[in-house]
This record gives C-alpha cells, structure tokens and sequence, in this order.
C-alpha cells in the first residue's frame, strides 16, 4: 500500500452521487481540512459544461476538496497539477503513452483515460474552497459515449497493472502532493512545460469550440496563465476555456 502525505484528511464512501457533491456537503458541514474523498461506487458523476461522467465498476472517482489561500487563475493551474499527479498514477501502474488534453484530460494510447473537472465557489476574500474531481478509468470504460468526443480506454485495456481503487487514491494523491509543492515553490514554469512536454496534438491543428464561436488553428504553446494559444489563419489567439477537438 502506497503511503499517505501529509496534511490531507482521506474520506472513503461506498456511494456517491459525485464526490464533488461530496465535497460541497462536507464544506456545509464545516469541513475545513484539506480532504480527499473517494467513493467506491459514483452514480452521478459530471465532466466540463454538466455532461455526464460514467463511472465503471472498479474505475476511480476522486476529489480533493482544498480551502485555497490564492485567486482564481491559480486554482486553475491545479487542473495541470492534477493531469500530471494522473499521469504519474499511470506511469506506476506501467502504463506508457500518456498525453495530455487540454484543458482537462488525459489520454492512454489516443484513448480518453481520465478526465478532470474544477468546481468551488467564491468569497468576498478570494476562493471559498475549491473541489478538484479526478475521474480515472482504471478497470473499464462507459458504455455510452458522447459523439465527437475521444473514445475511452482504461489502464487495464491498455495492457496496465491492475489496481484497487484506494491503492490508486494513496498514488495520486502522493504524486498530486508532489507536484502542488513544486508549484507552490517555484511557480507555474514547471508545471507549464513538464504538461506541454506531454501534450497531445502540440504543433498540430485542433479545433477549440466555444459557446458562440469554433476556433480552429495549430496549437502553438500554453501560456503562463495557462490559456491555450492558436496560431490561425488571422493571427495568434488566446483561449481561456473552449472544448477542444481532434481532426478526425
């Protein structure tokens, strides 16, 4: 069994709804501890603009709650942390191929492995608390699949080691410590460029759909506020939140 870091409290549920309602139910009940929650079981998981998160039998739905003493664009610098903690989670279960997406997923051998989605709620002072949610398909993958979207793969699928889901809790959680240190102490330049080193499609055309609008140009670079830059046929452009595709 992985060892646990330090200054995080771990809550284990049989059945969650989601763990990121979790979260919030523990911040109403005066929770404010650092906590990772974990449910055995999630029957109403949700990725990026409400859509639904199935999560398989034996698959992996994670949050850990934080109470965060920074602004909103460093909060979102924690969905780079978090994709590189999963990717180190892949690597320890001899997983190779692991890229990124942007803005919050993962990718096994072209496959969509684990996605990552940001909640939290605001303050007069800044950030209430923040609830970053880690889906992994660790066993298996859904049975539906939205159109358009990249098909999943799991760890197993791929020809990865097999995992329980608190033994994949302990991983992630250690290399999601690693990486929030290293942010913490140096900045997001490290984060920013051990992410692109990974990334998916990097010099190639995407197409970045936002909700009045679709994008298309080559992917040129991840600026340090973490926004997506576009080179297309007008110029240079810079995304802060779009859903992006892949030709083909």
């Amino acid at each position: 069994m992985t060892s646990w870091p330090d200054g995080y409290d771990r809550l284990v549920v049989d059945l969650a709804r989601s763990t990121n309602a979790e979260a919030a139910r523990l911040v109403s009940e005066g929770v404010r501890n650092p906590t990772w929650i974990m449910a055995r079981r999630q029957i109403g998981g949700r990725g990026r603009q409400g859509r639904r998160w199935e999560t398989s039998p034996g698959n992996l739905a994670a949050t850990l709650l934080l109470f965060p003493d920074y602004g909103p664009r460093e909060a979102g610098w924690r969905s780079f942390v978090a994709a590189l903690a999963v990717a180190d989670l892949f690597a320890a279960l001899a997983v190779v191929d692991v890229r990124m997406k942007w803005p919050n997923d993962v990718i096994l051998r072209g496959g969509k492995g684990a996605g990552i989605l940001l909640e939290g709620a605001s303050s007069s002072s800044g950030l209430a608390w923040l609830a970053v949610g880690i889906g992994v398909n660790l066993a298996s993958v859904p049975e539906e699949v939205e159109p358009g979207t990249l098909q999943p793969t799991s760890v197993v699928g791929v020809g990865g080691l097999r995992s329980t889901q608190e033994d994949a809790l302990a991983i992630l959680a250690t290399a999601w410590d690693h990486w929030d240190q290293r942010l913490k102490e140096e900045g997001f330049e490290p984060i920013r460029s051990t992410w692109l080193s990974r990334a998916a499609k990097l010099g190639e055309q995407i197409e970045a759909r936002l909700p009045d609008r679709t994008v298309t140009g080559v992917f040129e670079d991840v600026d340090d506020t973490g926004a997506l830059v576009l080179r297309t046929s007008t110029g240079v452009e810079r995304i802060t939140a779009a859903d992006v595709f892949f030709p083909g």
